[in-house]
């Protein structure tokens, strides 16, 4: 069972347009958090990936971080969006991140 902070991160993943990425901080500030690391590990437990996009969610820096699925998922599940890559980087990272 999920937790109200897990849901409430899940809720918010749910937002994140196909083809676009948000950030592990910009959800835990949409939130009224400071919980980074808290957010990753919400993601690093959900029950319902790919259909709530957790893959969606990278460092600040454009890097991928983590996925419960592994890096070379996340890298697919990316990709088949239409996100371009450099590597485990986000390509041209301004263009698509998603801000709440």
């Amino acid at each position: 069972m999920a937790s109200e902070f897990q849901n409430s991160v899940y809720s918010l993943l749910r937002k994140i347009p196909s083809g676009r990425v948000t950030t592990y901080k910009s959800i835990a500030e949409k939130l009224g958090k400071k919980s980074y690391r808290a957010v990753g590990m919400a993601c690093a437990k959900n029950p319902y990936a790919p259909y709530v996009p957790c893959h969606r969610v990278v460092k600040s820096d454009g890097s991928l971080g983590g996925y419960s699925g592994g890096l070379s998922k996340k890298i697919a599940l990316l990709r088949a969006e239409g996100v371009e890559l450099m590597d485990t980087k986000i390509k041209y990272f301004e263009r698509v991140v998603f801000r709440f």
